[in-house]
């Protein structure tokens, strides 16, 4: 059940006699400060993230047309081995 606004009233009166008004104030500011900081950290976490995932499939890239060249390479010598048979058996 959440309080009213009366027993917030109540609620606040009562932080304020406890810490005072410019303590209060202070643990607002570094309160605000840590959530910022807190932000800004899983912000540049999800960047460097992302960056390492681009970076994976740029190198996921390159390795598949290394290896479509290495197809094309050995796909060309075994068209030259065959013509080089079909002439040794014409002889």
């Amino acid at each position: 059940m959440m309080p009213g606004p009366f027993e917030l009233v109540i609620i606040l009166a009562i932080v304020i006699l406890i810490f005072g008004g410019k303590r209060l104030k202070n643990l607002g500011s570094d309160l605000g400060g840590a959530i910022k900081g807190f932000k800004s950290s899983v912000k540049d976490a999800e960047t460097e993230e992302e960056e390492e995932e681009e970076e994976e499939e740029e190198e996921e890239e390159a390795i598949e047309v290394e290896v479509e060249e290495i197809d094309d390479h050995e796909e060309a010598e075994i068209e030259t081995s065959d013509d080089t048979s079909e002439e040794s058996s014409e002889k």
